[in-house]
């Protein structure tokens, strides 16, 4: 038996890399899915890539800084899949820039995508995750969040405050056996990579980490699925990062 089987999965920011690799193992794994996306025509596009592995997709078509459109959203994709038993904080905003930089509207926009949505999201979920005594949340992270960088400060401290709602929410929500856990991932093969750095600029940081490349999105998307599944049950407040040695910390 598929190992999500009849999970209701809710996914921020799936219209595509990460986020779509989330949704589509998840389907083959069993559960319907949330395709929550600020693009509709991509959120569709892997809405029905969900359907063709046989599993039920809902389209969700939402600014994750717009506190009210999300809890609006949540509560219509519950409507219409059921009660969410897993939600994946996925929904980002990147944006590689110097602290002298980042105006006020750039620092206003990071938080309110990866801070504000995320919580707002997981505090209207919750209320159905209690009622039933189980959830999974998964906020997505960044080795940047753990680690800091010489530029992004916005980015790396947003990234910071998701690990801090992961370590927090895990002790609060253990009580009605919601698990909540952080990925944290390191180079990707997606998303800023591909936006922001050049061919040659990427090869050159992937010959840094220790397994000389950067991840494929479905790497992740392993990931995030195990901490969605039964697998993980004794699993939670952790941050797992995979990164491919590029940042090693802990005992």
């Amino acid at each position: 038996m598929p190992i999500l089987d009849n999970k209701v999965a809710l996914i921020t920011g799936s219209g595509g890399g990460m986020g779509r690799a989330h949704a589509l193992l998840m389907a083959e794994r069993g559960a319907d899915i949330v395709v929550a996306d600020l693009d509709g025509e991509k959120a569709a596009e892997t809405a029905e890539m969900v359907r063709e592995r046989g599993r039920r997709a809902h389209v969700e078509t939402v600014d994750m800084g717009d506190t009210k459109a999300v809890k609006e959203m949540v509560k219509s994709a519950a409507a219409a899949l059921g009660p969410i038993g897993i939600l994946v904080n996925n929904a980002g905003f990147g944006q590689r820039a110097e602290f002298t930089d980042i105006s006020e509207s750039d620092f206003d926009r990071m938080f309110a995508v990866h801070v504000r949505g995320s919580f707002f999201a997981t505090q209207t979920v919750i209320p159905a995750m209690k009622e039933a005594r189980y959830g999974k949340i998964i906020n997505i992270a960044s080795i940047w969040g753990m680690t800091g960088a010489p530029v992004a400060s916005h980015y790396c401290g947003a990234k910071a405050a998701l690990i801090g709602f992961t370590k927090c929410w895990a002790k609060e929500f253990a009580p009605w056996n919601v698990h909540v856990n952080a990925v944290a991932p390191g180079g990707v093969r997606s998303g800023g990579p591909l936006r922001f750095d050049t061919e040659e600029t990427r090869r050159a940081k992937e010959e840094k980490v220790p397994l000389k490349r950067y991840c494929e999105p479905i790497e992740m998307a392993y990931a995030v699925a195990f901490l969605a599944s039964s697998e993980a049950d004794f699993i939670t407040g952790q941050v797992l990062s995979p990164n491919g040695g590029e940042v090693i910390v802990g005992i």
